[in-house]
C-alpha cells in the first residue's frame, strides 16, 4: 500500500535514479530526490545533496524528518573501467566515496528516522559485477563489494526496529554508467548472466518495487542479483 508513504532516493536527477522515482510516482508513493544536480523540470521535489559529504547528507534528512519516511533507495553511484595499475588513487577515492560512503552515510540518516517509527525499508545498489570479480573494475567492484558487506551486517542492527535491509545488483543496464564501454564488453558480461538477455530499468524496478511492499518483510540482508549469476 503506497499511498501516505515516502521515499527518499539518491542519484535521481537521471538514470536509473529518475527512472524508479518516475516508477515510483505511478504506483502512488510520493518521492524526494537527492542529487548534485537537482532537475527542476524532474516532476517531484529534489534537494541538492552530494552523498559523499556527511554534513550535506545530515542536512537534507534533517529538512525531510516530517515525511512520512518509509523507504531509503541509494540509486547514486559512480563506475569506471580500468584495470586497477592504471587506476589513479582519486578515481579510487571517489568510487569509494560515491559508491560505499554515500551509501553508508544516506543509510545512517534514514535509519535513525525509521529506528524511532519502528518501521522502514534500505535498499541499496551492488553489482553483478561483485560476484563475477570483473576483470578491469577492481575499485567500482571492491566499492560495489563493500555495500554488500555493509548490506548485509546494516540489516542484523535494524532487525530490531522493524525495517528490512537489502541489495540489488543489477546486471548492465544502459544508463550513463555503462554508456562509454564497448557493446562487445557489454554482451560478454551479459552471456554470464544465468538469464543471458539484455536488462532494462524496469526489470530492476519490479524487484525494488517488490522490496518496498508489506509482503518483502521477511527478506533482510540479502543481495538480489537481476539476471542472475
Amino acid at each position: 500500500m503506497a499511498e501516505g508513504r515516502h521515499i527518499v532516493i539518491t542519484g535521481a536527477s537521471r538514470g536509473l535514479g529518475l527512472h524508479m522515482a518516475r516508477k515510483a510516482l505511478v504506483e502512488g508513493y510520493s518521492v524526494t530526490g537527492l542529487a548534485r544536480t537537482p532537475d527542476e523540470n524532474a516532476g517531484f521535489p529534489m534537494l541538492a545533496c552530494d552523498v559523499t559529504n556527511p554534513a550535506d547528507v545530515a542536512r537534507c534528512f534533517a529538512a525531510l524528518r516530517k515525511q512520512p519516511l518509509w523507504a531509503l533507495i541509494n540509486a547514486a553511484g559512480a563506475a569506471s573501467m580500468n584495470l586497477h595499475l592504471t587506476t589513479p588513487p582519486e578515481t579510487m577515492r571517489h568510487l569509494v566515496a560515491c559508491n560505499l560512503l554515500g551509501t553508508m552515510y544516506c543509510s545512517a540518516e534514514a535509519g535513525r528516522i525509521f529506528a524511532r517509527r519502528r518501521a522502514g525499508r534500505i535498499i541499496t545498489f551492488s553489482s553483478i559485477a561483485v560476484a563475477l570479480g570483473l576483470e578491469g573494475e577492481a575499485s567500482y567492484v571492491a566499492a560495489k563489494a563493500g555495500v554488500e558487506g555493509f548490506t548485509r551486517a546494516f540489516a542484523r542492527e535494524m532487525a530490531a526496529f522493524g525495517v528490512t535491509v537489502n541489495a540489488v545488483a543489477p546486471g548492465p543496464i544502459p544508463t550513463r554508467l555503462i554508456a562509454g564501454v564497448p557493446e562487445e564488453k557489454i554482451a560478454a558480461l551479459r552471456a554470464r548472466q544465468i538469464l543471458p538477455r539484455p536488462l532494462a530499468a524496469d526489470d530492476v524496478w519490479n524487484v525494488v518495487s517488490w522490496l518496498l511492499e508489506e509482503r518483502s518483510a521477511s527478506l533482510s540482508g540479502e543481495v538480489l542479483h537481476v539476471g542472475g549469476v
